[in-house]
């Protein structure tokens, strides 16, 4: 019997890429809106990619099966 296909989640799949060495890479949160009582180093710093962590890592994995 053949192995079913696993679902992509789609809303998970806009938010996170993989690196060359198989690490998933995030936007960090805080970015959209009141940004003029954030400082400028603040912001700027929110502008980076940043790693997920690597508890969470199974479980997003999970979530994309194919990324």
């Amino acid at each position: 019997m053949a192995k079913l296909k696993l679902k992509t989640k789609r809303a998970a799949a806009k938010r996170f890429k993989l690196t060359g060495t198989g690490k998933l890479v995030r936007n960090k949160a805080n970015k959209s809106h009141i940004l003029t009582k954030k400082t400028t180093k603040r912001k700027r710093t929110l502008r980076k990619d940043t790693v997920v962590d690597h508890t969470n890592e199974k479980v997003m994995k999970k979530i994309l099966p194919y990324l």
